[in-house]
């Protein structure tokens, strides 16, 4: 796998920014999940050099967010499809579409809507506690140091900020 120098800060946000970070692995993710998966369907619907998304696609497949499958032997063509450690950005993408869709949509309103097949209706991503249902906000939440925090490139301030906040909370079980 290529190592970037976020690729050791202790913090999952980091790791996951580094392969995720840039708008067109967004939205090839994005195309992929949603049912684009050829190379030059991708390649047309995006408008993004081949060069681009040939390097993103790589990178994708390498860290296992995708697979390259035959589709068809004459020609040889190929499809990408998403694993199921890609299928779980899905709700990255979609809190970014609430976002944008909050803060971005133009004045005829959202591009896109999501429908819930479970209850028939459109529906909003909702980040919720995953104990109590409740929705999960900055104002009722707050960061603690996990198992694998730890101060260093990344979170030379962070690091001891969240370390302070923990001895300030008290644990519940």
């Amino acid at each position: 796998m290529t190592r970037t120098p976020l690729a050791d800060v202790a913090c999952s946000i980091a790791r996951a920014t580094d392969l995720f970070g840039d708008a067109w692995t967004a939205l090839i993710m994005r195309d992929v999940l949603l049912g684009v998966g050829r190379f030059d369907d991708l390649a047309r619907d995006l408008g993004i050099s081949r060069k681009v998304l040939s390097a993103r696609l790589s990178r994708l497949v390498e860290e296992g967010v995708l697979v390259r499958e035959r589709y068809q032997e004459r020609p040889p063509r190929e499809h990408y499809r998403a694993t199921a450690k890609g299928e779980e950005l899905y709700p990255v993408l979609l809190a970014l579409m609430n976002w944008g869709d909050r803060w971005y949509a133009g004045e005829a309103g959202p591009p896109a809507r999501i429908h819930h097949h479970g209850c028939g209706r459109d529906t909003a991503m909702v980040p919720a506690c995953a104990h109590c249902g409740e929705p999960l906000t900055l104002a009722d939440t707050t960061q603690l140091p996990g198992p694998g925090g730890r101060t260093g490139p990344g979170t030379a301030v962070l690091g001891p900020l969240l370390e302070a906040r923990a001895e300030a909370t008290p644990e519940r079980g």
